[in-house]
């Protein structure tokens, strides 16, 4: 098991930046991020501050990452507050630390993804719901409802919704990048 790991799921669950949590275990945040990338060891006293600075007992924190989750519930989704965009919700918490991120994502009517620049990866996304434009590159793809894109993401690319009702988007990173 990765202490680290662990920690840095539950810091995430908690919407918590590394520096919030050192403040919260009164540890600093250079500790906390070494913990999180499993490059030092950690005492017990310092485990028992960070997890009662996350609300979780040590019992809980060790059966947990025994068992690991594998089928997420609606109510198990974190949304995340995006201004430009009407929903983006993570359908797996924590999926940052694993090769593939999913997101359900929502947009209004004549709503546009931000613009994600070029990065390594691969990426994918399914219309469950009304017509969007995929920006790829210079390209300007028409998707709807039933298909799919799947790309590599050397290129500039987003999303717009092209109809006159909201569009839902299963879109999936790898690695992760939202």
């Amino acid at each position: 098991m990765k202490i680290g790991e662990r920690i840095k799921n539950l810091r995430q669950l908690s919407n918590l930046t590394q520096e919030e949590l050192a403040e919260r275990a009164n540890l600093t945040k250079g500790f906390i991020s070494q913990i999180e990338r499993d490059l030092t060891s950690i005492s017990l006293d310092s485990l028992v501050q960070i997890l009662d600075a996350l609300d979780e007992n040590i019992p809980d924190f060790f059966r947990g990452a025994a068992e690991e989750k594998i089928v997420y519930r609606q109510k198990d989704r974190v949304t995340i507050e995006k201004e430009e965009i009407e929903r983006f919700e993570l359908m797996v918490p924590g999926s940052t630390n694993r090769r593939l991120e999913p997101i359900l994502l929502t947009l209004r009517q004549g709503q546009v993804t931000p613009k994600e620049r070029p990065h390594e990866g691969e990426e994918f996304g399914f219309v469950l719901q009304g017509r969007v434009i995929l920006r790829f590159g210079k390209e300007a793809l028409k998707l709807k409802k039933g298909e799919c894109f799947y790309l590599s993401a050397e290129k500039e690319h987003w999303l717009q919704n092209t109809s006159s009702k909201e569009a839902i988007i299963l879109w999936i990173s790898s690695p992760p990048s939202f």
